[in-house]
């Protein structure tokens, strides 16, 4: 496994995940609460997250298989899917409807919406899928990719950690830079998995 798969698969979990538009809604949610209280929310949130990517990750295939999806059909629907939540980054759609909740002293957001489907949503889901296609069942590449995943929710639950400083130093505007340039990315990675795709099917070289 080179060092740009495990480059790119980074990347790639970094974008969809986007720990830095968690901010402000992580803010939103946990207004009112004590530090104990918050990063126990952040841990919980991130233990479940972790939780059903590595699941997702590790059986998605299976299941695709059994329902007659081939994983060059999959990759070109993953690609179309992060394509589409990288639009949402680049006119700011993800940010509104992040902002347009609130928080709520009855719930316990760490479950929903903090795990599923903002950390562990329909995007991260579909790139731990493609990811882990990616290293043709070899266990070994598995487990490269579950652990870059862990890395990328210890990232998250130290974004989550320190969004009350993170906020006042970014700024709105701050944050929505960040989301902007993040979904360039995304965009750029989400055509390729459609190539991967397209090519898997042999219609392309």
């Amino acid at each position: 496994m080179t060092s740009a798969f495990l480059i790119t698969a980074f990347a790639t979990m970094f974008v969809v995940i986007d720990p830095p538009g968690l901010v402000p809604l992580f803010i939103a949610l946990t207004q009112g609460m004590d530090t104990s209280r918050r990063r126990a929310m952040a841990g919980r949130a991130c233990l479940i997250a972790a939780s059903l990517l590595m699941l997702f990750g590790v059986a998605g295939e299976a299941i695709l298989t059994f329902i007659g999806i081939s994983m060059p059909a999959f990759r070109i629907a993953g690609g179309i899917l992060l394509f589409l939540t990288a639009l949402d980054m680049l006119f700011e759609r993800r940010t509104q409807r992040r902002e347009g909740q609130h928080a709520d002293p009855d719930h316990d957001p760490s479950v929903f919406p903090l795990a599923t489907p903002l950390i562990a949503g329909p995007g991260a889901i579909a790139t731990m899928i493609l990811l882990i296609g990616q290293g043709g069942g070899d266990w070994a590449a598995t487990g490269v990719v579950i652990g870059l995943m862990g890395v990328m929710m210890a990232v998250t639950y130290a974004f989550l950690l320190a969004s009350p400083p993170l906020e006042r130093m970014l700024g709105r505007t701050g944050t929505i830079v960040i989301t902007r340039l993040l979904g360039m990315l995304l965009a750029a990675l989400s055509v390729q998995f459609v190539i991967d795709g397209v090519r898997g099917t042999g219609l392309i070289g």
